[in-house]
Formats: C-alpha cells, structure tokens, sequence
C-alpha cells in the first residue's frame, strides 16, 4: 500500500508579470503582460504529488481574504487534502511578485502574509491528528517561519517518515535542520548557502564535493539531491556509492516558475509508492521538465498517465 505525501509549507497566489526581459537594478520595462496563479512551494509541491496520485495532505496557513477562499478551493479542486490547513483571521494570504522572462527565467518577491503566522505548535497539533506516519513522506520547504519546519521534519522523524527538506529559501538553515532530514533538495545556488552556513567553507564550486560535505554523521541521513534546472539532477548518496547524474529530456520551455517544487513533489509522491531513490530522481526530473511547458507554477505539472507516458517515450528513445 502507497504511503502519504505530507507537505508542510507555504500557499501564495502569484502575480505574474512576462516581458521580453527582466529589468536590472532600479530600471523600469515596460511592455509585458498580467497573470494571476495560484502558488507557494507548500501548494505547488502538494499539487504536483496530487496530480501523480499521491494521496496529499497539506499543512500550512491561509489569510482569511477572498484570495486564501479562492487558494483553497483550487487545492481542493487539485486533489489536496486541505483539513490542517489553517485560516488565520486577520491576516492577508501570501502574495508572489514573478516576472518573467521570453525564455522563461524568472525572479520572485514574497510577501508571506498567513504563511509567516505557521507557529511550530500548529503543526505539531496537526501532524498530531495523523497518527503514525509509518510508510509516509514528509516534505518540507522553508517559505514558513523556521520554527515551524524544524518542528514538521523533527515531527515526521518521530512518527516514523521519511523526511524531505527542499531548502527553499537556504538562508538562515542550521544543522540541526539538516540533522532532521533524510532527504535534502538544495538547488546550486542553495547548496552553496548551506554548506557555507553549516560545514567548512569550501574553495570547491563542484557540487558533488559540496554535497558530500552535508551527508551523513549529524547530518543528512539519506542523500542530497542537487537540481540542476536543464541540466537535470544529481544524487549524492549517503552511503559512499557513487553520486549519480539523472539528466534531462530536452524541452523548451514557457515558464520554469514552480519545476523546483514539481520535482519535489514528484520525488515525494514515488518514494511515497515505493519506488527506489534513483528511480524516484529520474521520475522528478522528467516531471520537473514537463512542467515547464505551460505558463504558471503548477498548470504544467503532469499527471500519473502523462509522466508515465513521458518515462516510456524517453525509455524507448522515441
């Protein structure tokens, strides 16, 4: 029987500017068009497991505005089990400035609204109501306050997960997080963060020695993923076997807003079924670029049919 995908994190609603190109420091373009999506790395990664038929649950925190009505019930419409997910009166929900670019970079400013108000014992009281965790995942992200992720990985541990950690922002992380996960999800940029914060400061740029500076002792207790964008990802394993390099189909993409958080997700949902880690990072990292193709965080994101469609199609070289 399938564990659960428990995701702990944030829900935003994101604005979305496109052009052509991103402005500089303190230049103005002008000349782009407005969209408005649903986002936030708890709800995006929670989607994403959803729609690939993990049974979801989603623990986190809603203003009690018309936007958090309308995230809510487009979670609802996903799939996601929205029971533990909290409406704080008072409060705006979480808000994304994005803009993109014409081949689908992007920057993103976050006003945490409802997400920053997550306290540690909320998500205690709701991974509480759970019962065992024994067969499930937890994942993680940090757009919540630190407190509140340290406790759902020290939480998940306790009743027997699978911990995830996607170090999403990576600033401010602490071993003792690291020491809480089984699986760690930086991305470059954040791997360097966190081993700059956390272990020796290393001269090396390749991500392989960076990576095994977090695995194992009182950290990382599985392996470090490193996602590369295009360029795929990188499993490190903690127990000395050979880091693993799973590349990526090409695709040309239309917006890479969320495939961060469509590969955690993904990774998720098939540890959650059972498959095996590598095989898990391949079916991510298919998932991931899949979701690329259509504009917004999440309206790329495939589901079980399309990405097992996708891992046949690339197996067979067609």
């Amino acid at each position: 029987m399938s564990g659960r995908v428990i995701v702990v994190g944030s829900v935003n609603v994101d604005l979305v500017v496109r052009g052509e190109r991103l402005p500089g420091p303190g230049e103005t373009v002008t000349g782009g068009s407005f969209e408005r999506h649903h986002g936030g790395k708890g709800g995006n990664q929670a989607v994403a497991a959803a729609r690939l038929g993990a049974a979801t649950i989603l623990i986190g925190a809603l203003g009690d505005d018309a936007l958090g009505v309308e995230a809510r019930s487009v979670l609802v419409a996903a799939g996601v089990d929205v029971a533990r997910l909290a409406t704080i009166r008072g409060t705006p929900t979480g808000v994304a400035l994005i803009l993109v670019d014409g081949v689908g970079e992007n920057v993103i400013s976050v006003a945490p609204g409802a997400n920053a108000r997550l306290t540690a014992e909320m998500v205690v009281e709701a991974l509480g109501r759970l019962g065992s965790l024994s067969g499930d995942v937890v994942l993680v992200s940090r757009e919540i306050p630190p407190a509140a992720a340290r406790q759902a990985l020290r939480c998940g541990r306790d009743a027997g997960a699978r911990t995830i950690l996607n170090p999403a922002p990576a600033g401010g992380i602490e071993d003792v997080d690291l020491g809480l996960a089984d699986v760690l999800t930086p991305n470059r940029g954040e791997l360097t963060t966190i081993v700059t914060a956390v272990a020796r400061p290393s001269a090396s740029r390749d991500p392989i020695a960076l990576a095994r500076t977090l695995v194992g002792g009182a950290f990382v207790r599985e392996a470090v993923i490193v996602t590369l964008g295009a360029g795929g990802a990188l499993l490190v394993p903690v127990d000395g076997s050979e880091p693993v390099h799973v590349s990526a189909q090409p695709i040309h993409p239309i917006d890479t807003t969320g495939a961060g958080d469509a590969f955690c997700g993904a990774l998720a949902a098939a540890l959650a079924a059972g498959h095996p880690l590598l095989d898990a990072v391949r079916r991510a990292v298919v998932a991931a670029g899949m979701s690329t193709r259509l504009p917004g965080a999440r309206d790329g994101m495939p589901t079980l049919v399309e990405l097992d469609r996708a891992l046949e199609a690339a197996r067979s070289g067609s």
